[in-house]
């Protein structure tokens, strides 16, 4: 498993805890006890053990949406990927990669991952990234003999504290609302979105993790799959849902937007789940409200 330190690289790690797992990152965890090696050293471990390799989890790569260093985003994210499908290609291995909701853009063509992708304009490098290797996928006359390209929506949940502020906004509220007593959320620069009403698809990583094994282990189609609730909520819906779960009065602060994010910055986002329900996938998803009562239980 690449991004195996990450955020839900982790969660998905102690999921697989008892299987033998080869943890691939940049940096080791204390959280899981596997054996790891550098992303670097990959490739050459994965021909050095092509009998005992049985499948790869990647979901390494730069997810920095703020970044413009087009050749990094472009080596760490499209071309790492597209070697590791060329291996478990050639060695007919089951190959499931981490795409994301991002490519989808401003949502003004939805979320549906039955649909060409080449339709949507990301916002992003990062997004554009991970969009250039989705088309790239879909277009190969040869591939692996099982291959699930997974666009996460908004996560949130455990072990995520290494992300600083690129960590979802039910972490850094529980920390504005136990320091300050105030939830900050980002004006809304649309006439017609109020401050607060911005959409997002909030799901809990537990599902996500339960989504991504059922993915794998299971005899669904090939090709690229949302995961995320289905339903879209309000951040102020969010916010309040952290209010209730730290059983504080809710007191929300609209801010400035960061003036690079104000042009790539997504008003409404909704995963179209109908592919994953269909794969066989019936399990409910949490809502906000279950999903920061769960989350706050971890952070105390």
């Amino acid at each position: 498993m690449t991004g195996a330190s990450g955020f839900i690289g982790t969660n998905l790690s102690l999921a697989l805890k008892n299987t033998s797992l080869i943890a691939v990152d940049i940096r080791t965890s204390n959280r899981v006890k596997v054996d790891y090696i550098h992303k670097d050293n990959l490739l050459s471990f994965l021909n050095d053990n092509v009998e005992e390799v049985e499948c790869i989890y990647h979901l390494g790569g730069d997810t920095s949406t703020t970044s413009t260093d087009y050749n990094w985003i472009m080596s760490n994210n499209t071309e790492y990927t597209r070697s590791l499908w060329l291996w478990c290609t050639e060695f007919q291995k089951p190959f499931l990669y981490a795409s994301s909701a991002a490519t989808y853009g401003d949502g003004s063509r939805g979320y549906d991952d039955k649909v060409n992708p080449s339709i949507y304009t990301p916002l992003n490098l990062y997004a554009c990234s991970k969009h250039i290797f989705d088309i790239w996928a879909l277009q190969q006359k040869t591939a692996p003999p099982k291959w699930i390209g997974v666009k996460y929506f908004n996560v949130y949940g455990p072990y995520e504290d290494h992300k600083g502020p690129m960590a979802s906004m039910a972490y850094l509220w529980f920390q504005q609302v136990k320091n300050d007593g105030e939830a900050r959320l980002f004006r809304s620069y649309k006439p017609d979105v109020t401050d607060g009403e911005q959409k997002r698809d909030f799901v809990y990583i537990s599902d996500v993790v339960d989504a991504t094994v059922y993915l794998m282990n299971n005899n669904v189609k090939n090709g690229l799959y949302n995961i995320g609730t289905g339903q879209a909520r309000t951040f102020s819906d969010f916010a309040k849902a952290m209010f209730a779960a730290m059983s504080s009065t809710p007191n929300l602060r609209f801010i400035d937007m960061p003036d690079n994010l104000v042009n790539q910055y997504q008003y409404f986002t909704e995963a179209d789940i109908s592919k994953l329900r269909y794969s066989g996938y019936d399990k409910p998803f949490l809502s906000v409200e279950e999903g920061t009562k769960e989350y706050v239980k971890y952070l105390k």
